[in-house]
C-alpha cells in the first residue's frame, strides 16, 4: 500500500510542501488495522489482491489520516505527539496541516475512480466512504465529542459518538469488502454490523489505554480524555467495566463472523485474529 501512496504522490506538478506535510504523516507508521480488515476480508472471501484493491485500503487510511491531523490541532485534541513523533502542525505549521488534512479528506476519492474496478463498484465504494467520513460518521462524530467534553454523557450518547467517530470508518473496510465481492444484501448488512461491534471495541480499548498505557506504547500523550473531562467508557463504568464492555462487543463481532461464515464460502479465520488482537488481559 505504500507504493500507491508514492505513485499518487510522486506527481512533479503537485505543490512540493504540501505533498510532504502529506507523507509525513501518512507514512508515519500506525496499524493500518483499517485496510488490514479490508484486504484480509477480500482474500477471506477467496479474492485475489489486485492494485485496485490496495488503491481502496489506501483511500480509507487517507481519510483516516487526515482525521488525526486535525485531531491533534490546537482548537480540538491539542497534542504534540503522533504514533511517537511530532504532530503535523508542530513541524508545519497549523495552517499547512489543516490543508494537508484537507487534502486527504479529497484526494481518496480521485485514488478511488483510478481503481481497476467495475464504475457500479467504484460508485457504491465511493457513496460508502462519503457515508462513513462526512457529516453521517466521523466528521460528525468528531463534533459530539467535543460537544460532550466538561459534561457526564450517557452510555447511550457515548455509544452514538463512538459509532460515528470511529464505527463507521472501521465499518467501511467490511462493507466494502463485500461490494467489491459483489455479496447480496443480506450479507453487506451483516457485514457492517460486524464492522460496527469492531468499531465499538476499537474505541473503548483506545478509552482503555488512554489511562493504563505509556507514551512509549501508544505514541501519544496519555491520559488526555481524563484532563479533557471527557465521557469515556471508563469514566462512565470504571476500568473493570470498560473491560467488559470490550470484551462484550469483541465477543459479538467474533459471533457475526461465525454467522457471515455459516451463510458464505468467507475463510474468517485470519479476521478473527486480527480482532482477537484488541482485547485486553
Amino acid at each position: 500500500m505504500t507504493a500507491v501512496f508514492d505513485t499518487f504522490y510522486a506527481d512533479d506538478t503537485l505543490v512540493d510542501h504540501l505533498t510532504k506535510s502529506i507523507q509525513y504523516s501518512i507514512q508515519s507508521g500506525g496499524k493500518r488495522i483499517r485496510p488490514l480488515f479490508l484486504l484480509e476480508t477480500l482474500q477471506a472471501f477467496g479474492i485475489p489482491i489486485s492494485e485496485a484493491h490496495f488503491k481502496v485500503a489506501a483511500a480509507v487510511e487517507l481519510i483516516h489520516t487526515s482525521s488525526l491531523i486535525h485531531d491533534d490541532l490546537p482548537a480540538m485534541d491539542n497534542d504534540d505527539f503522533r504514533r511517537g513523533q511530532l504532530t503535523n502542525h508542530k513541524v508545519y505549521g497549523e495552517a499547512q496541516a489543516i490543508l494537508a488534512g484537507d487534502a486527504l479528506l479529497l484526494d481518496p476519492y480521485l485514488l478511488l475512480s483510478s481503481a481497476d474496478l467495475n464504475a457500479s463498484v467504484i460508485v457504491a465504494l465511493v457513496a460508502e466512504l462519503a457515508y462513513a467520513s462526512g457529516s453521517h460518521g466521523m466528521v460528525a462524530g468528531q463534533v459530539l465529542d467535543m460537544d460532550g467534553e466538561q459534561h457526564t454523557l450517557t452510555v447511550d450518547q457515548l455509544k452514538k459518538i463512538h459509532a460515528l467517530k470511529t464505527g463507521r470508518m472501521l465499518t467501511f473496510p467490511f462493507v466494502a469488502a463485500g461490494i467489491i465481492a459483489e455479496q447480496d444484501d443480506e450479507i453487506v448488512a451483516l457485514l457492517r454490523q460486524l464492522g460496527e461491534a469492531v468499531g465499538q471495541a476499537f474505541q473503548i480499548r483506545d478509552d482503555i489505554l488512554d489511562v493504563t498505557a505509556t507514551f512509549e506504547e501508544i505514541g501519544k500523550t496519555p491520559g488526555k480524555d481524563v484532563v479533557a473531562d471527557k465521557s469515556t467508557y471508563v469514566k462512565l463504568l470504571g476500568l473493570d467495566g470498560a473491560k467488559q464492555a470490550l470484551t462484550e462487543y469483541l465477543d459479538i463481532a467474533s459471533q457475526m463472523l461465525t454467522e457471515i461464515e455459516h451463510k458464505t464460502q468467507l475463510q474468517g479465520e485470519p479476521i478473527l485474529k486480527q480482532i482477537e488482537r484488541l482485547r485486553i488481559d
